[in-house]
This record gives C-alpha cells, structure tokens and sequence, in this order.
C-alpha cells in the first residue's frame, strides 16, 4: 500500500490565511510574528494558532515558501516556553511567553552540572527559601547561551532529605541578578555557545518557583522530552545546517572539481547508505507527527530519533570531509569553501564537521536515549544504581 505524503496544496485554509497576514504585514517584525501566532502555530491561543500537527507541517512549508524567517530563539521557544504553558502561573505565562517567541528575551538553560549530566537528578545546585526569596548556591556547565541570554530555566535543589529526583524545584533565573558569574567554553569549531555558571547567594524571588516545590523532576521531563524531540529534527546539526539532500549538492560539487574520490565505489556506498538514514529520519518524523495527531506527548520515540539522528549527524559530516579529498582540511579551497559563509550557530560544512562530535553528548548522550528506550519501549530493568 501507497502512502501519500505530499502536504496539502494552495487552496489549504492555512496556506490562506498565511498569505492574507503577510499582505497586511509586509515589513513585520519578530514581535508582529509573536503576536500573529506565527512563531509557534500550534501552541494554543493567544500565543499560537492550535493547529494539528499536519497544519503546523503546512503552515511551516508555506512560511518557507514565503521567506518568512522566525525569531531565533531556539531554548526559549523550544523548551522554556512549553514548560511555562504547561505548569506556569497566569502571571508567568503573560510575562514571558510573547517575549520569548518574539526573542525580545533569549533564554538558556541551567540543568547540568559537572557532577549532574546523564544522571541530572544528582544535581547539588541548592535553593534555600529566605523570606521572600530563595537563595541559589551552586554551579552549572554546558549552557548554551548563557552569555547572551536574559533568562535561564533552572534545576535546584530543596530538599535533601527525599529521594534525589523528589527535592528538585524548577525556577526562571533572570541572568543579570547580582552573583551570578558566567565563563565562556570554547568548542573545538573555535566558537563560543557553551559557558559555565556560577551561583553565589543569588536571590530569586519566589514568584518565579514554576509549578509545585519539590516537584521540579517532573516538569524537567516535560522539558527534557521537547529538547529532545527539538535536538532531532530538521538538519544534521540538531536541527541547523546541512541535510543528506545538501550531500547531493556537495557531491555534484566535488565531481565538478574533478575529485578522484567520487569515484571510489566504497564511498558511493557511504553515500547511499546516509541518504538512506535521511530517509529514515523523514520517516521517524512522520511517526511522531502521527503520536502527536492522536494526541500523545513526546515520549520515548523522541529518544529512537535523536539517537539515530546524532550518529547520522556525525557520519554526513565525516563523508562530506572525505568527498572533498585533501581540500577537505582546508576552509579556502575546494568544494566546500563557501559553505561556512553563514549566520552565527547556523552550521556549514567545516563548523559542522567539529562540532559534530556534540551530537551525541549533548541533551543526554546516545547512551542515555538507549537506557530510555530499553527501559520504556522494552522494560527491561533498570540501570543499577551503583551511587546506592
């Protein structure tokens, strides 16, 4: 049996009413984005439109077709914004969510910590109420954005006297509050995203406790589950960048330049064989698509596709190195040379190629996701706890 998957065509409702906002807003802004619903279309009302997933697909291609750039603002929008939907206060939603969605305020995220990185519930960050505030004490690694960044989604701890995943609250930290130190960490690619953060008595109100205290783990998933199904789509470089279809590009390139190794029957081999997995992926895609139409929340697929999308990350750019022979090393010859001329974070060939081997660390390692999948998809026992 066929299955179609072309998306529906012109006269769809919301390809419409895409069209029509962009008549009435041809030289719009992030904010006017934000406030039309068009940054998040299937968050619910007033921040979005509460499409279907397959509306969402529509209105996505058509703002493609359109040219229509989104704010960039991927921790925020990603997964901030739905943890805040999902347990924050009226107040909260009403102060951050618009402004996240128009990146008028960027956001990072203060999970890990060096001790407290594929087992995050063993974080130590603490938080102690004092009066109206709660005092944060403590220390962070591996926050993206955290020099830019206005806000941060945190993970403290509020009680050491429970089981360590039920002493775990979850705050919004503004990034300018006095005590809060943040060292930059320098990526192999030779950029800076990735910082250190350090916690000395830093006052939060309490008003910015999300959801209930102590029961931060559980919104943590919510967020951990969206940063991961976010990790997993789009490009090879967790959602940014080149794809197996750019490969094809890079190849006619490369047979152009007169390379010899297109010619190599072991590397048209590779070749096949990560389209293939980009094919795979599409499919992976699909599937949660479909688990979203019926309604369930992100799960463990989520894990399935980012765990496979990681690897195939890291292999696209190894082949597209090795397409380009000797030249492959250097960023001024050859047939990728133009392909780094990019915005900042957005990846072409050379950048992907080093930060790459991110991939499969970063919004818990390939090790992690098959813990996950193993625990939940085929409930087998869990990993023992050898802290205990």
């Amino acid at each position: 049996m066929l299955m179609n998957l072309e998306l529906p065509g012109d006269d769809h409702p919301i390809r419409q009413q895409i069209r029509t906002w962009l008549k009435d807003h041809e030289n719009y802004t992030n904010e006017d984005l934000a406030l039309g619903g068009w940054v998040a279309p299937h968050w619910p009302k007033p921040w979005g439109h509460d499409l279907s997933p397959i509306d969402q697909l529509v209105a996505e291609d058509e703002m493609k077709r359109q040219g229509i750039r989104k704010p960039s603002n991927q921790i925020g929008i990603g997964w901030a914004g739905p943890t805040i939907m999902t347990a924050g206060t009226t107040e909260q939603k009403d102060r951050y969510l618009f402004k996240l969605l128009s990146a008028e305020e960027i956001w990072c995220q203060l999970f890990s910590e060096p001790d407290a990185g594929s087992d995050l519930a063993s974080l130590r960050t603490s938080a102690v109420l004092d009066g109206d505030y709660f005092i944060i004490n403590g220390q962070k690694i591996w926050t993206s954005f955290g020099h830019v960044a206005n806000f941060g989604i945190l993970l403290a701890r509020t009680n050491n006297n429970v089981p360590k995943h039920q002493g775990i609250s979850y705050f919004i930290c503004p990034m300018d509050t006095p005590g809060i130190t943040v060292t930059p960490i320098i990526d192999m690619s030779g950029n800076h995203s990735f910082n250190q953060v350090f916690f000395d008595n830093v006052a939060i109100p309490k008003e910015n406790l999300v959801g209930e205290l102590n029961n931060g783990w559980s919104l943590a998933k919510v967020t951990l589950q969206n940063e991961r199904v976010s990790l997993s789509t789009g490009g090879a470089l967790w959602g940014l960048g080149p794809t197996a279809e750019d490969l094809i590009d890079l190849i006619k390139m490369a047979y152009l330049s007169g390379s010899s190794s297109v010619r190599s029957a072991l590397l048209r081999d590779r070749i096949a064989k990560v389209y293939i997995e980009g094919q795979i992926l599409k499919w992976l895609t699909l599937r949660q698509v479909t688990s979203a139409i019926k309604g369930a929340q992100p799960g463990p697929e989520s894990s399935v596709r980012k765990a496979i999308g990681d690897e195939h990350g890291q292999t696209l750019f190894e082949l597209a190195k090795d397409l380009s022979g000797t030249l492959g090393m250097l960023a001024d010859a050859g047939p990728i040379k133009n392909a780094d001329k990019v915005e900042s974070f957005t990846a072409g060939w050379h950048y992907g190629y080093a930060f790459s081997r991110a991939l499969t660390i970063g919004g818990g390692t390939s090790e992690v996701q098959r813990n996950i999948i193993a625990e939940r998809f085929f409930n087998l026992p869990k990993e023992p706890d050898l802290s205990k």
